[in-house]
């Protein structure tokens, strides 16, 4: 699997959470795959201070942040192209909700970014498979509408994702949802109570789903 990994920026506060952003790249070089990491090069909704949980007088740049995460090695979401790549996979974190659509402050009235937007509908249109973990199921429902998803067991999220045409099945960790026709893999990660392993099985849970539908199985 070569997959293009989609992170948020970086904390878990205001960006990619990072448990999950570097387990979902632990999985796919675990598993034998490859991967190059994007972010869209926007402005971070704000920046949260994540010892006092404050809002920080200061600004910062998603792409900037994100590549904290990738070492240095990351390319601007501008030039993803789904042709390039077998899967497309957005690790969660706020940043999700906060800088790739609004659903932190509008709910299911957000607007998605037109960047990340465009990433989703090309995979989705090429025939294949999104990766989502965590709360990104919430972005992948707002672009895409009917599918299938699961951000855990969440009543109020589940809620949303209804809100928005599509259907959300209760997991635990280690399980995962699979939508065959949409070819959507979803894990619920720090939705639910969870442990630095929890998250890894997740993500090695999505990767794997991933592959299989590669496969065609």
């Amino acid at each position: 699997m070569n997959a293009a990994v989609v992170l948020a920026g970086c904390g878990v506060f205001d960006g990619a959470e990072i448990h999950e952003a570097v387990m979902t790249l632990y999985a796919i070089d675990k598993t034998g795959g490859t991967y190059q990491i994007f972010a869209p090069n926007v402005m971070q909704h704000h920046v949260i201070n994540h010892l006092t949980g404050e809002v920080s007088e200061e600004s910062r740049n998603v792409l900037t942040e994100a590549a904290r995460i990738a070492r240095g090695k990351i390319r601007a979401l501008t030039e993803y192209r789904a042709a390039d790549f077998d899967a497309l996979i957005f690790p969660g974190g706020f940043g999700v909700a906060k800088n790739l659509c609004t659903y932190a402050f509008d709910g299911t009235d957000c607007q998605v970014d037109r960047v990340a937007e465009s990433a989703i509908r090309e995979t989705h249109r090429a025939g294949k498979p999104i990766g989502a973990l965590c709360i990104s199921p919430v972005l992948i429902a707002r672009v895409l509408g009917n599918i299938a998803v699961t951000t855990g067991n969440d009543a109020a999220t589940a809620a949303d994702i209804k809100t928005l045409g599509a259907v959300h099945e209760i997991k635990r960790h280690g399980e995962v949802t699979v939508d065959r026709k949409n070819r959507i893999v979803t894990a619920p990660c720090y939705m639910l109570s969870s442990r630095v392993s929890d998250i890894a099985t997740d993500a090695e849970a999505v990767v794997r789903a991933i592959g299989e539908l590669i496969k065609g199985k």
